[in-house]
């Protein structure tokens, strides 16, 4: 996420004259996009659980779903640092929706899981997450979330090539 930050402040910078439309709009776009469903997600998140954001969230589905996971694996999905991750499971150990133990086969390493409680919020949530993604993508066709997902996908590679 700090790159793509990076990026949208590098594009407000210097103006990309040789595209019909400016790579910044497109950017500006997108993080206003981003940042309006995460607003919208929480307002609802709030109304069946107190105090939760939508990276706890995030990160409960992933272990419920991967119980496997490992710190380093989970912040990645959700695009943070070690160590702002490990203050968001610290929080979510305290709120307890998320229990950290040795890992047996590696005691270097955590074992991060889903509490009773966690898995709890992640059943309250999930009729709210339905009726988000309704909201978000309504009058919007498969065809044009298909091609949003290629073109999204497209920019990402081009950032990742050397």
């Amino acid at each position: 996420m700090a790159i793509l930050f990076y990026l949208i402040y590098q594009l407000h910078l210097y103006q990309i004259t040789d595209m019909k439309i400016p790579a910044k709009t497109v950017f500006y776009h997108i993080e206003r996009t981003i940042k309006t469903y995460r607003k919208f997600s929480r307002k609802n998140f709030l109304k069946v659980v107190d105090d939760i954001t939508i990276d706890q969230k995030l990160i409960l589905q992933y272990l419920n779903d991967h119980p496997e996971l490992n710190q380093n694996e989970i912040a990645e999905l959700v695009f943070k640092d070690n160590a702002s991750l490990t203050r968001m499971i610290d929080l979510m150990v305290q709120k307890g929706f998320l229990q950290r133990s040795i890992n047996p086969d590696d005691r270097r390493r955590f074992k991060i899981e889903l509490t009773p409680k966690g898995k709890e919020v992640l059943e309250k949530l999930a009729p709210i997450i339905v009726e988000n993604r309704k909201k978000a993508f309504d009058g919007i066709s498969e065809e044009e979330l298909t091609q949003l997902k290629q073109t999204l996908n497209k920019i990402v590679s081009n950032l990742n090539k050397n």
